[in-house]
């Protein structure tokens, strides 16, 4: 199979001469692009060079750039293949079944010496076949799959603009509405007032102007401060996960062309496809479509009670922040604790109302749901700061409230009966969804946002579209009194049932349980709350009337 000679641009740029003219080459040692393959010859000319091939065998077949599929892969493919990932002076030429990895010498030599499964490529070819036409379809889906994500990603970051600068001009008009009402309540009192009573007044008016302005400057400006603080920081991490899609997109747009132009070498074909697979799973996990049932490794238990808690802990909410950090709410003791990554507690901040549910805003700041003695329902933000619990703004809910979860700048949350749809100031989008006859319970959002989760009290699982169609609903013995919910940064789905003792695991797609994780024989008791720590790797369950959270180690 004639090749061509390889070229230090990366594979994927337009510019690259990913097929050098071999008549140039062997006669004056020049790269010069290739426009022709001659199939009899198995080798590639230019414009030039064509021509006294044509009249040398004017009888051979040759294909030019508009047929460049009937072309051979080019070097400069074989060798992006064939280069190990990890040792680029290596070439594969192995795989460890166990693992599932694709391996150069080196590679052996380092992790894989002890391995009973490796095998050379060249035994694998009519063992394993390569299924490049099924990957080429996939590859297609899921190209289409990150470029919809990416736009709405992009979307998100405007959306979060436009809540930030509509709050801003919110409280610019009333601060101005206050000003002008008081002026004019000013300007009547002061109609038929002598001299010195006029002096008195306008000197009172320019105080309370200038502590309208104070407080201004106080408490709105501090609360603007703070969401523009939220929303630098959501679009920081937006704009990380854009730019994974790109680097995504561009791999799977590379192996998608590849798999068009691989031809039947087997060996290539088989390398291909596992590299391809490698890249697909990427990017399932980035839509947040991981099919990987967790494997529970050990569990352990972990005290959360604090010398001045009056009752029995009852964790109903748990949020684990990007440095390992864990909160929980603790609805009984109306306190949010702050737990280190040992999960001792450090910190803890009274909420003087019944903390309902918590979920993450950035890296360092929780949303804790939660209705006071008045039966006042209102969501209340936290920032960790050095260890402490700092309280931010607040704003009431004029329905009740249950659970809540975030997701790029929108607010979801559940008020028994209904699931409604805020920005990150409190104001109400729409009502998402509504069930007066099993309720609605928990709530969840897909990574990608295009999904949310919601548990209604009788055992039902359901799975939504951002609109709030219903796309698929799961029910089992197993999730009598669904309580907690959580979906992980991979997209897999974790529920508790509180009247069976059992945390489950679900599929993206919401439809059917993939494992029991834990049950009453390891010790849960009416969980209320589920969550999963990708620092630790760990699955962190609270549960009713208990001091302890139970920690389980997973894979």
């Amino acid at each position: 199979m004639a090749t061509s000679s390889p070229s230090s641009v990366e594979l994927g740029s337009d510019e690259v001469k990913d097929y050098i003219c071999n008549a140039c080459e062997d006669q004056n040692n020049v790269e010069t692009r290739a426009d022709f393959f001659c199939k009899q010859c198995e080798r590639f000319y230019c414009g030039n060079c064509i021509d006294s091939h044509g009249k040398a065998l004017a009888k051979h077949t040759t294909f030019g750039r508009v047929e460049i599929d009937k072309w051979p892969v080019s070097k400069k493919v074989v060798d992006f293949l064939q280069t190990c990932d990890v040792h680029k002076d290596h070439k594969i030429d192995q795989f460890c079944n166990l693992h599932k990895h694709l391996c150069c010498p080196q590679c052996v030599s380092d992790q894989h010496s002890q391995c009973r499964e490796v095998t050379q490529i060249s035994e694998l070819t009519n063992s394993q076949p390569s299924g490049l036409e099924g990957l080429s379809v996939e590859l297609e889906t899921v190209l289409g799959e990150i470029k919809t994500l990416q736009i709405s990603q992009e979307a998100s970051i405007q959306s979060l603009q436009r809540t930030y600068n509509e709050h801003r001009e919110v409280m610019i008009e009333q601060m101005c509405g206050n000003l002008n009402t008081y002026i004019d309540k000013c300007d009547n009192n002061s109609v038929g007032t002598s001299g010195g009573n006029e002096q008195y007044l306008n000197e009172e008016m320019c105080r309370n102007v200038v502590s309208i302005l104070n407080e201004f400057d106080n408490i709105t400006a501090k609360e603007l401060n703070e969401m523009k603080d939220e929303v630098i920081s959501i679009k920081g991490s937006v704009t990380s996960s854009i730019h994974k899609c790109t680097s995504l997109h561009n791999d799977l747009s590379q192996f998608h062309e590849i798999v068009q132009k691989i031809g039947d070498h087997k060996e290539l074909c088989l390398i291909a496809s596992i590299k391809c697979k490698h890249i697909i799973q990427q990017a399932l996990t980035l839509l947040g479509k991981s099919g990987k049932a967790f494997n529970v490794q050990s569990n352990a238990k972990h005290n959360v009670r604090i010398s001045s808690d009056s009752y029995p802990c009852s964790i109903i909410g748990i949020c684990v922040l990007t440095d390992g950090q864990v909160l929980v709410a603790d609805r009984d003791n109306k306190r949010v604790k702050l737990l280190s990554q040992q999960y001792k507690v450090v910190s803890h901040w009274d909420v003087n109302a019944e903390p309902q549910d918590i979920c993450q805003i950035t890296p360092s700041e929780v949303a804790v749901l939660a209705v006071n003695i008045s039966n006042i329902h209102g969501v209340q933000f936290i920032t960790v700061n050095q260890g402490k619990l700092v309280p931010g703004r607040k704003f009431q809910l004029q329905h009740g409230c249950r659970f809540i979860a975030h997701h790029q700048g929108d607010l979801f949350v559940t008020s028994r009966r209904e699931l409604y749809k805020y920005t990150l100031n409190g104001k109400l989008i729409c009502r998402l969804y509504e069930d007066f006859h099993y309720g609605v319970w928990g709530c969840a959002v897909s990574p990608t946002g295009d999904r949310l989760y919601i548990t209604s009290y009788w055992n039902k699982l359901h799975t939504l579209a951002r609109d709030g169609t219903l796309l698929a609903t799961c029910t089992d013995p197993a999730l009598e009194g669904l309580y907690g919910l959580h979906v992980t940064p991979a997209g897999q789905v974790l529920v508790c049932g509180a009247w069976s003792n059992t945390v489950l695991q679900v599929g993206w797609e919401g439809e059917s349980k993939l494992a029991t994780l834990a049950t009453r024989e390891d010790g849960v008791w009416y969980p209320e709350s589920v969550c999963y720590s990708s620092t630790t790797s760990s699955i962190i369950v609270g549960q009713k009337w208990d001091d302890t959270i139970l920690v389980f180690r997973v894979e």
